[in-house]
């Protein structure tokens, strides 16, 4: 999906909302779990019951890998019953060099078809160029992350006085066009969002934390959005675990109805 299908979506949907499909099989309804694939019985629900508000949808592949071959294989299924229109992000993290993110790049944009992948940018250059050689595919590169230890690095100041999170964005466009790079920004960090969208004006950013995480989509809009858009806001725990009863995939609905909703208000506000 390029950017200007991307787009398309969000003012179809009127909604820039990404579900996260970060789906713990230990937190899953107890009804759900005698099926012959638990994992899959729950995301095709909570798809069935979301795609017509969001545009994204983002699993966590850490909560599949960590099942074994049978979480690869939901895993796929998952990504095979997600709607054509909504772009689609593994959430990966990947970061090697050389072979290796050329391998990861083919795993994920050619075996899965995924539309997007995360990469962690810290080994630099040719950990992160691999994956920007495939056509109408993205790289969303961290870059200040909304999780407690972020300040651990992210922060650190250069010689020039930026902040190492600042230097990756503005190196990083050196590598890949706002066509294919989009950027990790945390919504926990609404103030900072202003001053990110000036570093990268043309860019998309991916925004977790808003929901149960406490970030404000309100203020992260005020600041984040641009002539196109330029936000994917997750949502994970306040969508898919709003209930753990029989009514799990409603209340998912209904949530995220709530949050296309005030996006909606936001896009006439702002764009």
């Amino acid at each position: 999906m390029n950017k200007a299908q991307l787009f398309e979506q969000i003012r179809k949907k009127n909604s820039y909302l990404c579900v996260g499909l970060d789906t713990d099989i230990s937190k899953i309804p107890a009804h759900l779990k005698n099926s012959s694939d638990p994992v899959f019985e729950f995301n095709k629900q909570i798809i069935d019951a979301t795609h017509e508000y969001c545009i994204a949808y983002k699993p966590n592949i850490a909560f599949y890998e960590a099942l074994g071959s049978r979480g690869w294989e939901c895993l796929a299924k998952t990504l095979e019953y997600i709607p054509k229109d909504c772009f689609t992000i593994a959430d990966a993290k990947r970061g090697d060099i050389g072979n290796t993110s050329s391998l990861y790049a083919k795993a994920f944009f050619e075996q899965m078809n995924f539309d997007s992948i995360t990469v962690a940018p810290y080994m630099g250059e040719d950990s992160v160029k691999p994956f920007l050689e495939f056509k109408n595919k993205w790289v969303i590169l961290l870059a200040h992350t909304s999780n407690s230890g972020s300040s651990d690095f992210q922060l650190i100041e250069s010689k020039s006085g930026k902040k190492l999170y600042e230097e990756v964005i503005l190196k990083s466009q050196q590598w890949g066009t706002p066509e294919q790079l989009m950027y990790v920004v945390g919504a926990t960090r609404a103030d900072k969002i202003a001053d990110i969208r000036k570093l990268a004006p043309e860019h998309f950013f991916l925004v977790p934390g808003i929901g149960a995480q406490g970030g404000d989509l309100a203020e992260t809009s005020k600041h984040g959005l641009n002539k196109q858009c330029g936000l994917i806001v997750n949502s994970t725990r306040a969508i898919i675990y709003a209930s753990a009863d029989k009514d799990f995939a409603k209340a998912a609905g209904l949530e995220a109805k709530k949050v296309s909703e005030e996006m909606s208000s936001l896009l006439d506000k702002y764009l």
